[in-house]
């Protein structure tokens, strides 16, 4: 890689009392310090090897990792293939930034849609603010989900215990969670370990993978521990929430709003009957939203 090519891969943003880098490959975001410099987002350890990635066409895994659309089968790995993509710069500002990415030869070799995903990152007071839109470009009706994924360190100061930290949702969120099996989601809900508004949070939560709202009352969640940094997240948009750490033990935690999901267990059907999918209309534009709010 060239000394441009290098200085062109990542750029930061500074607002007040927040800092945030942004990478083209995958419009990621892959560093998030508060105004006393401590980095707070996950910084790509061996245990999971990104930061925040994005989601997109799909949230999850497809039965066999396979998209199944007009008679024809794709294949199409978890998560789908935005994160692994390198994106466009479209801006580049002190406080702001844009990326695109469009449909091409490879995208349509795993998914038969015409798309334009754009993200704006923007600084605001101690707020990172995100927003995806993503408009059909194509002549069919564009199947698609979107999920942020970003990575929290667990805990935010060294010397507290994980189990010190707890999540505190906007509402009570009393409805069943989902939970998956093989990477797919189970068919029937499960109590849901939130207590009122509040999720104590452990390493055992996340022995059977993410937990997964998918009756979502909240708008957001905020992520703290008695003392040092905190982080709310919130989001518009989004329909389901996702919360997950690696379930043999690892210093991060996501939280990651969504629309969409991995597939039912029992769906092998044509990928835009798959459930949880927005339905994007040619020549329409969908934008999601979400913030993460450093304390």
């Amino acid at each position: 890689m060239s000394s441009r090519d290098e200085a062109s891969a990542s750029h930061t943003l500074r607002g007040d009392g927040i800092a945030a880098t942004v990478t083209a490959q995958g419009a990621e975001l892959c560093s998030l310090k508060n105004a006393a410099g401590i980095e707070l987002l996950w910084q790509a350890g061996p245990q999971w090897p990104r930061h925040a990635p994005v989601l997109f066409p799909i949230v999850g895994r497809l039965n066999d990792d396979e998209l199944h659309q007009s008679g024809k089968t794709y294949a199409m790995t978890q998560h789908g293939f935005a994160r692994d993509r390198l994106f466009q710069w479209v801006e580049r500002g002190p406080a702001s930034c844009r990326l695109v990415l469009a449909d091409d030869a490879e995208t349509r070799t795993h998914y038969p849609f015409a798309f334009r995903l754009a993200i704006t990152y923007a600084m605001g007071n101690a707020e990172l603010d995100v927003m995806i839109e993503i408009a059909n470009t194509g002549e069919v009706i564009l199947p698609a989900s979107f999920g942020a994924h970003p990575a929290f360190n667990w805990p935010l100061l060294p010397d507290l215990d994980k189990q010190a930290y707890s999540l505190v949702f906007s509402d009570a969120e009393a409805a069943p969670v989902r939970r998956l099996q093989g990477g797919l989601m189970k068919a029937a809900g499960e109590p849901t370990p939130i207590v009122g508004n509040r999720l104590a949070l452990s390493e055992r939560l996340f022995e059977d993978d993410a937990v997964i709202l998918d009756r979502l009352a909240s708008t957001s969640v905020r992520y703290a521990a008695d003392r040092g940094p905190s982080i709310e997240v919130s989001w518009e948009g989004f329909r389901e929430l996702g919360i997950w750490s690696k379930p043999s033990g690892a210093p991060f935690l996501c939280i990651e709003p969504w629309h969409g999901f991995a597939s039912p267990v029992d769906f092998d059907g044509q990928f835009s009957d798959k459930p949880g999918l927005m339905q994007i209309a040619r020549g329409e534009t969908r934008t999601l939203r979400y913030r993460i709010r450093v304390g």
